[in-house]
């Protein structure tokens, strides 16, 4: 069996930056256990699966350990590829059995604009030893919602200094960690992701978290309209617009990769 897969940088407009997803389309899906041997084997931050049914594009998504609920960055990719398939094309109907149906349109400037649920974390009285322990510079204040806890930072320099240690973390599974800050100049806020116990290390960019912290971010700020920047070591853009339960993410995408899997 002979797979097309097209690798993606998303959240970017250079290549080598931004967040790298595999894309694989398929008329019907394949088993599990093949789409995260495929997954583990690319290893990548996702690989995203699409089968199109009826009207609407179907999307899963693996990380090289385990299926993902919600993966943001994978889907910018998938656009990308059903939009250059599809060049006319002016939106996309795509769904997932734990978001729901999602609207995504090209946006004049070049973006991809997704349309995702708004995830808005929630400040939690008593924080988990491992998250404290976890992390070499103790946050100001934690939130959490059903992604991830939210370490919040005064300043942007303790995010960018914040070391994780992985095993303290991967015991908070099938938590994520998130630690953000408001910057200054030309983004309102950044944030680095910390996933050990389903993913790996540090993911490079991460859509979906930004349905939790542009919200959260918007309503300390006292706007609805704000640019991201997650400052890992590849970095990416995400641009946000809360509109009441929905968050628009959106950014750049550019194509690596245009190949085939032998199965």
């Amino acid at each position: 069996m002979k797979l097309k897969i097209n690798i993606i940088d998303a959240f970017t407009d250079k290549q080598f930056k931004g967040n790298s997803a595999a894309v694989i389309i398929t008329k019907t899906w394949l088993t599990n256990e093949l789409m995260q041997s495929i997954a583990s084997e690319n290893n990548l931050s996702e690989t995203a699966y699409i089968v199109k049914i009826a009207d609407q594009y179907h999307l899963k998504w693996f990380s090289p350990l385990t299926e993902i609920e919600f993966c943001g960055h994978a889907t910018l990719a998938a656009s990308y590829v059903l939009f250059s398939q599809n060049p006319k094309a002016e939106s996309l109907k795509l769904y997932a059995d734990s978001v729901g149906e999602m609207t995504v349109i090209k946006t004049p400037d070049g973006r991809i604009e997704m349309d995702f649920p708004n995830r808005k974390p929630h400040e939690i009285e008593s924080v988990p030893a491992q998250l404290i322990d976890g992390l070499s510079i103790k946050p100001d204040k934690v939130l959490k919602n059903n992604q991830a806890y939210f370490a919040i930072y005064n300043n942007a320099e303790d995010v960018l200094a914040v070391t994780q240690d992985k095993q303290k973390l991967m015991q908070l599974g099938p938590l994520d960690v998130v630690v953000t800050a408001l910057s200054h100049g030309k983004y309102d806020f950044i944030s680095r992701y910390f996933w050990p116990a389903n993913g790996g290390d540090e993911d490079p960019v991460t859509g979906s978290i930004h349905t939790g912290l542009a919200p959260y971010w918007a309503q300390q700020l006292g706007k609805t309209s704000l640019v991201a920047y997650q400052a890992s070591k590849r970095g990416g853009v995400l641009y946000c617009e809360i509109e009441s339960e929905r968050v628009l993410i959106s950014g750049y995408a550019v194509k690596y990769l245009e190949g085939t899997i032998e199965i």
